[in-house]
């Protein structure tokens, strides 16, 4: 990995985080054949929220853009293993959604037309149904829910090393354990970065950090609306395969699955955490998580915990990302919020990110997303959010 060699003293492009949003960028510019680019990432690569998350990849969104968005990347995810060559362990089990309250069922009848205008296999189902496909599920009190066989799970870490590798490969540097200190601006303009490793020149920094993307905006001035928000998440002992969807409920937050090494891994909604960016575990998130998960599948009562780890949100105002260039800093882009998904939606946002920076595209999506809608009140559509 290039993060032992010495940093360039200029590069066109200066991606800073180095989880999956920012290789993935980083990957599509060296395609479209844009070779000086660096990554920068202050810890390794995992180390925030790319290699701290359930893995799933899902295309059922309330959120007409998001469902898009996951169609392509659903199937990039399926061709990564071979192009990249490197196993991920992407398993299409399916994701299926159940609803509790009359409200709820409501809100997944309208996605799932919605979903279903565009292309996907969703259905609802009732009760039974839902049990069909998850037979650990207590179904009782369910109101309906939706399925969909094509959302799956990857396995995060070899997800993030894929990339980084395919970006070494075509002459990215990609550099971990290398801090951002500051953002030089001249006439309004970013032209470098300065690190626990040197400056480097630059003609465009683009903001990939995730839930620490404001503390680099704040280097050129820049604020951002994003909070940070710790989501908890655990690994059981494995067991025998027995499940195959994620499954995730609306009313409490609560989502799990079966990885391919048997572990139930999940989590679940707890707003009672500490403010900014933490990523501590504690003991409320263990009482919330098997309360709901012994309610929805009481089998699972006598399993044993093995591992508990968290996370940072990036949360926004109005749930949705923050994409595009700034307009008071020139050369500045952003690429953030994208609240606990950024994971999910990387291997198709990065090369559209790619193709605005090189050609100008600017999606519809960049201007709907841009920073500027929050002073204009011009805000954007949100998802369905879990945990």
């Amino acid at each position: 990995m290039s993060g032992v060699a010495p940093l360039p003293e200029r590069a066109d492009v200066v991606v800073i985080g180095g989880g999956i949003m920012g290789l993935s960028i980083a990957h599509a510019l060296a395609r479209e054949g844009q070779r000086s680019v660096v990554v920068l990432e202050k810890s390794y690569l995992v180390s925030g929220a790319s290699g701290r998350n359930g893995g799933g990849v899902r295309a059922q969104w309330s959120s007409e853009d998001f469902v898009e968005l996951m169609k392509d990347s659903i199937r990039i995810c399926r061709d990564f293993a071979q192009e990249m060559r490197i196993n991920v362990w992407f398993r299409q089990g399916g994701y299926l959604f159940i609803a509790r309250s009359d409200a709820h069922a409501q809100q997944l009848a309208a996605s799932v037309e919605m979903q279903r205008a565009h292309g996907l296999s969703t259905r609802l189902v009732d009760a039974r149904e839902a049990k069909r496909v998850a037979p650990i599920l207590d179904v009782a009190g369910v109101v309906a829910g939706s399925y969909n066989a094509d959302d799956g799970v990857v396995f995060p870490w070899p997800f993030v090393w894929g990339y980084a590798h395919a970006c070494t490969e075509l002459g990215v540097g990609v550099h971990p354990f290398t801090e951002v200190l500051d953002l030089d601006l001249q006439a309004g303009r970013v032209v470098a970065v300065e690190t626990t490793r040197g400056r480097v020149r630059c003609e465009q920094v683009v903001v990939a950090a995730g839930a620490w993307s404001p503390e680099v905006a704040a280097m050129a001035g820049v604020d951002l609306p994003n909070q940070p928000h710790r989501h908890e998440i655990c690994a059981s002992e494995p067991l025998k395969p027995f499940l195959e969807p994620l499954v995730a409920e609306l009313e409490s937050g609560l989502y799990f699955s079966q990885s391919m090494r048997g572990e139930i891994i999940g989590g679940v909604s707890n707003e009672d955490v500490p403010e900014g960016l933490d990523q501590g575990s504690g003991l409320r998130f263990l009482g919330l998580y098997s309360r709901a998960l012994t309610r929805a599948a009481p089998r699972l009562g006598s399993l044993r915990v093995l591992r508990q780890w968290a996370g940072c949100y990036d949360i926004t105002p109005d749930g949705s990302p923050i994409v595009g260039g700034v307009d008071e800093v020139a050369g500045l882009e952003l690429c953030c919020g994208f609240m606990g998904h950024g994971f999910m939606m990387a291997p198709v946002f990065g090369p559209l990110f790619a193709r605005h920076l090189l050609r100008g595209e600017e999606a519809e999506l960049f201007r709907r997303w841009n920073l500027r809608r929050f002073a204009t009140g011009e805000l954007a559509e949100a998802g369905m959010i879990l945990g």
